[in-house]
């Protein structure tokens, strides 16, 4: 038997079709998703429900699957659909590099590190190793946590570099909520971790740091150079 909201449903689904999200509402793109996890029901209610216990479209998805279950009217299996949803896109974007990557400037490589936080609401860091033609061996997590001095050991970015023969590695954080310009504590541990590396020559070729916005490289912005320059390398 036909549901009352089956019209509705297909509805959504040809508008999609034909013209994609553009033309649809946040809560009509919930409702997309929605009807998929939630059969035979009417779901605008609860979409709306989403977006006003989250504030957005955006929070939702980045939204804790534990804090999605206290909204009235989502299951495990709707909460499982919504955080499935970044963490695809996350997945498709490593996909997409799965051959190989080359780090030819720090725009590119940026984007790249962007890609590694999509949806992230926690503070991570990798370590990106590269050999001699600024091709990627492996990224690599190091911490959870900004790069200082307590989330992330010298130690640690060494240990990564080592194990995956790196000729040179760029350091990459993120700001989940805030801007990308670097604190202090970002700076000195850039600078020790320099420092370290070049020990075992080992180049630290960047440190990108990435905010909810947008990035900013230390290579592009001339610190990195001035950080070579005061330890003579």
């Amino acid at each position: 038997m036909s549901s009352v909201h089956d019209g509705h449903r297909e509805r959504i689904k040809r508008t999609f079709r034909k013209n994609g999200l553009a033309n649809l509402e946040p809560h009509n793109v919930l409702e997309l998703l929605l009807i998929y996890s939630i059969p035979r029901q009417d779901v605008n209610e609860i979409a709306h429900a989403l977006i006003d216990e989250f504030g957005s479209f955006d929070q939702v998805l980045e939204a804790d699957y534990e804090r999605l279950l206290h909204v009235k009217g989502v299951k495990e299996n709707t909460a499982t659909l919504i955080k499935l949803v970044l963490e695809s896109y996350r997945y498709y974007e490593m996909q997409k590099h799965r051959g190989a990557f080359y780090a030819t400037s720090a725009n590119v490589t940026s984007n790249y590190a962007q890609s590694l936080f999509v949806g992230e609401t926690r503070e991570l860091s990798y370590v990106m190793c590269f050999d001699s033609n600024m091709k990627l061996i492996k990224y690599q997590k190091a911490a959870e946590g900004s790069v200082n001095a307590a989330s992330v050991s010298v130690r640690r970015v060494v240990e990564i570099a080592t194990a995956n023969k790196a000729v040179s590695v760029v350091l990459t954080h993120n700001h989940p909520g805030g801007i990308a310009t670097p604190s202090k504590e970002d700076l000195a541990t850039t600078k020790k971790i320099m420092s370290a590396l070049n020990t075992l020559g080992i180049e630290l070729a960047d440190h990108i740091v990435v905010g909810d916005k947008f990035s900013i490289s230390l290579a592009e912005t001339g610190v990195i150079h001035n950080m070579k320059e005061e330890l003579g390398i």
